[in-house]
């Protein structure tokens, strides 16, 4: 029986003899017969080609040719880079370069794959900057509340300075007016009286005309003789008022209410010496490394040894404690000497008995500086690989805050060694590798960077005073810089006879300061600002 032609246009042919169609093999996108399909499935099937029955197939997942759209595609033309089926082979593309069409799709799915792998290892990146935008983005109210504040502690500042100064310009006026009135006061005295008796003269001179007595007349001559008259006027000048432009008038007033009147020394002077007796170490010959200073003003000091050393300012050991790693970065916590383990990557605490006491430890990272945080907590300079941080850890080692990007999501830091706090409540770190100061403040917004006055440079351990004085040892450069509380460099501290490759260094208080020489492992108290 013969099928009608609407029939026999809706007969789905196999691509390669026209037969009626049973099977299709998914990989290659061809219409198959059971003969044709079963010599397919012999030739490719250790290929992994797919041969499933035709009723099966998915037909969204069908790439129809464009020619013959009753057609599936089953092969690739390179020469017109187009899919196309079978009878478009054997006809218009029979003299162009071809492909199997499962071939040209995992080539594609290969380019995809490698594109996908490009844009998932960018995800992190993406993520990372998404996250820390969202972090400033959150801040950012509290960071410009935190300005406002500052600007209305200042202004307060300035109103108070500047009713002091009123004040006390008011009562040197009155001072003055006081003087300027008992001087005019003297004088108008001394003018009536003086009138006074040159009427008396003049009237006196009119009754002589009509007197005989010679002898009183001659006594009169003397009289108005030595009669004197006032030769000089008081010249008293009222005052003037000259303007100071505020901000340098202020600036100078608030330095001078910092420093309390204490002057800085021109020439700073050694005023004891401590030989701490580290041995050094082989490659580098280092010896001392680093110090911290206890409440009753003794000093903690960490060299090239598996222990802790406890000064007195005259340079007497009076303890030693023996620790699990090299005393490289110390510093006092709860009246306690605190360490970083880099070998166990551990924050370390001597307890009261002298025992090693691992507070919290750091993962992957590993610690360096060290410092306590007017807050309470601990800050740690934290490094892995080239990657380097900040990290505010609370006393059981609790994350409260990381610094890593500034607002760009550019790393700040690249190498960090130490680490302090500012009376401000700025972060300030060394940099070996960018041989620089870097500062950011409570919230871990940049402030400012410092990176010497020479090439040589090379910043290692920093410290402040208790007016915001930044004070940086300069390990090639064999002096001490000292900054102001925004960055700003105010002079070197050299005192007599030189420093020779300091390192670590502490704030005695008073204006003085102990400061280690690495190389020699003698550590020097100096003093730098007057008594």
């Amino acid at each position: 029986m013969m099928a009608s032609r609407d029939e026999a246009q809706h007969v789905v042919e196999c691509n390669l003899c026209q037969q009626p169609v049973s099977f299709i093999c998914r990989r290659c996108r061809v219409n198959l017969c059971d003969p044709c399909a079963l010599i397919h499935l012999r030739v490719k099937s250790k290929n992994g080609h797919d041969i499933v029955d035709y009723t099966s197939k998915d037909d969204d997942d069908t790439c129809h040719c464009d020619s013959h759209p009753q057609n599936d595609c089953s092969a690739y033309c390179k020469t017109c880079d187009a899919p196309i089926c079978m009878l478009c082979v054997s006809i218009k593309h029979k003299s162009h370069e071809m492909s199997e069409l499962s071939d040209k799709i995992e080539e594609l799915l290969k380019m995809i794959a490698r594109e996908n792998d490009r844009l998932q290892s960018s995800k992190h990146e993406l993520q990372r900057t998404l996250d820390h935008t969202t972090k400033l983005l959150s801040s950012i109210p509290s960071v410009y509340q935190l300005r406002k504040d500052e600007v209305t502690e200042r202004g307060e500042e300035w109103i108070k300075l500047i009713e002091k100064t009123v004040k006390k310009l008011h009562q040197e006026l009155d001072g003055m007016q006081k003087e300027h009135e008992v001087v005019l006061q003297k004088q108008k005295t001394e003018l009536v009286e003086m009138i006074r008796r040159v009427d008396d003269m003049n009237a006196k001179t009119a009754k002589l005309h009509t007197a005989k007595n010679v002898k009183e007349i001659q006594n009169f001559v003397s009289v108005i003789q030595n009669q004197k008259i006032m030769s000089e006027v008081s010249q008293y000048s009222f005052p003037n008022f000259y303007e100071y432009k505020i901000d340098e008038y202020l600036e100078n007033k608030l330095k001078e209410k910092a420093l309390s009147g204490r002057r800085m020394l021109e020439v700073p002077t050694v005023t004891s010496v401590i030989y701490t007796g580290f041995p050094a170490s082989k490659k580098y010959k280092s010896r001392l490394f680093d110090m911290a200073v206890t409440d009753d003003k003794k000093v903690w000091m960490g060299g090239y040894s598996r222990e802790l050393k406890l000064f007195d300012l005259q340079g007497h050991l009076h303890h030693t404690v023996s620790i699990t790693d090299y005393g490289m970065y110390l510093c006092m916590y709860n009246k306690q000497v605190v360490y970083s383990d880099q070998h166990q990557k551990a924050l370390k605490m001597i307890s009261d008995t002298d025992t090693v006491e691992t507070m919290f430890t750091t993962g992957d990272w590993t610690p360096y500086g060290v410092t306590s945080a007017a807050s309470g907590d601990l800050l740690v300079c934290l490094r892995k690989d080239d990657q380097s941080k900040v990290v505010r850890y609370s006393s059981t080692g609790t994350v409260l805050q990381e610094i890593q990007y500034d607002s760009q999501c550019q790393p700040l830091y690249k190498r960090v060694m130490y680490i302090t706090e500012n009376v401000n409540e700025d972060i300030i770190v060394t940099d070996w590798e960018k041989k620089a100061v870097i500062a950011v403040d409570r919230l871990g917004i940049f402030r400012y960077s410092y990176s010497g006055k020479d090439e040589d440079f090379k910043a290692l351990s920093v410290a402040t005073d208790s007016v915001g004085h930044v004070i940086v040892t300069d390990f090639q450069g064999n002096k001490i810089h000292m900054l102001d509380k925004d960055g700003r460099f105010l002079r070197y501290i050299i005192p007599e006879g030189g420093i020779k490759d300091p390192r670590g260094v502490c704030i005695l208080g008073h204006g003085e300061m102990m400061v280690g020489e690495c190389l020699t492992g003698i550590a020097k108290r100096i003093r730098y600002l007057e008594d």
